[in-house]
């Protein structure tokens, strides 16, 4: 539908300014959306990464504690897990990613005592099998924290996206078309207005003349 405006040179040099603005900040929007979408599929494409990786580290963690259990009773793998020997110090800060605030984690491990050791127990009473879980599960760590980070992240750009996407469809299919339709009305308006005014013009310069003769 067009826009309700008075047919006048006025209305229409602003509707074509109007229009020139909207296209420009549609092609801005479109440039926008599709980065926007190259760097949602990187994210995507990590967060699966990231999953599967983990999937698997997770699982291998889970079957050294059964193996563990399995060779030591119950009550000595509650004991050596009991006091945690690593404590997480995680920082949380954001960062943008075309103009979308998405989070940005630092993390470290606190431990105590022996720096190198990231086991909570000796080793006189405890099986191997509990110390690959405890090893895989320590290494895990950082690829659980950027699995957050990048979930997070995911979440916030598609909203964004999706935002995105509605603005450059209303301009596209919306806006843009109604200009273009209003213009080309006054447009109309305006060359009947002037054919007008030329016909009566004619007829004046045809009377005038008639009565000179």
């Amino acid at each position: 539908m067009e826009i309700r405006v008075s047919p006048n040179r006025m209305q229409l040099l602003v509707l074509k300014r109007r229009h020139a603005m909207a296209v420009r900040g549609h092609k801005l929007l479109k440039d926008k959306l599709d980065e926007m979408l190259r760097r949602f599929l990187e994210l995507v494409k990590r967060d699966r990464e990231l999953r599967a990786e983990i999937d698997s580290a997770l699982a291998n963690a889970f079957q050294g504690f059964l193996l563990a259990r399995a060779a030591m009773s119950s009550e000595a793998v509650d004991a050596a897990l009991m006091y945690p020997k690593e404590r997480i110090k995680l920082k949380a800060s954001q960062r943008t990613i075309m103009n979308v605030a998405v989070p940005s984690f630092e993390w470290s491990f606190e431990r105590q005592g022996d720096d190198s050791n990231i086991y909570p127990y000796g080793f006189a009473y405890t099986s191997s099998e509990l110390d690959e879980a405890i090893r895989l599960l320590s290494r895990s760590m950082s690829k659980l924290v950027e699995l957050a980070e990048v979930e997070k992240s995911v979440e916030l750009m598609a909203y964004e996206i999706e935002r995105t996407r509605r603005r450059v469809n209303a301009l596209e299919y919306v806006l843009i078309p109604n200009l273009e339709r209003t213009i080309k009305y006054v447009t109309m308006k305006l060359d009947e207005a002037e054919r007008g005014n030329l016909t009566r013009l004619m007829k004046v310069k045809e009377m005038v003349r008639e009565r000179g003769v």
